[in-house]
């Protein structure tokens, strides 16, 4: 064996588990060894399903899968709350938002029915109402989030 290139050996190095705190000994080139999970606390051995986070990281994906369970209920809140918007908070004009209250289209959900089940013709059929009211309310019931049925070819 050549003298100066190999590591010291330590015959006693004692390794520590920093999950469960169990310790022993083994030979190594280094004194003192630290390991996250060792076979006393790792899940495979043990048949437990516990998660050893050492970064941190399984707590940041719980937060933000939380916070995305969140976001969806408030966008659900707010869309029933958008289904029930007067017809009127779209600024169409007194004219039109008259015109279309009293052929019963009072507010956005009774809007996007009426488009769902006659398209643009079930909008355009109301006398007095054009292309460019149309154009307008989808305009703005998109800008508030609400999704429209595509117009039929």
């Amino acid at each position: 064996m050549r003298e100066g290139i190999h590591p010291k050996w330590y015959p006693d190095a004692a390794v520590t588990c920093l999950s469960c705190g169990k310790t022993w000994t083994v030979g190594s080139t280094r004194p003192e060894i630290r390991i996250d999970v060792c076979s006393n606390c790792h899940p495979f051995y043990t048949g437990e399903q516990r998660i050893v986070d050492t970064e941190g990281q399984v707590d940041r994906f719980m937060k933000r899968l939380e916070a995305h369970g969140t976001i969806a209920t408030e966008s659900e809140t707010a869309k029933q709350v958008l289904a029930d918007m007067p017809i009127s908070m779209l600024d169409l004009g007194k004219q039109y938002t008259e015109l279309l209250e009293t052929n019963g289209i009072n507010n956005a959900s009774d809007f996007i029915k009426r488009l769902e089940e006659s398209g643009d013709d079930g909008i355009l059929s109301i006398r007095g109402v054009g292309r460019k009211v149309l154009t307008d309310a989808k305009k703005r019931l998109r800008a508030r989030g609400y999704e429209l049925p595509q117009a039929q070819s």
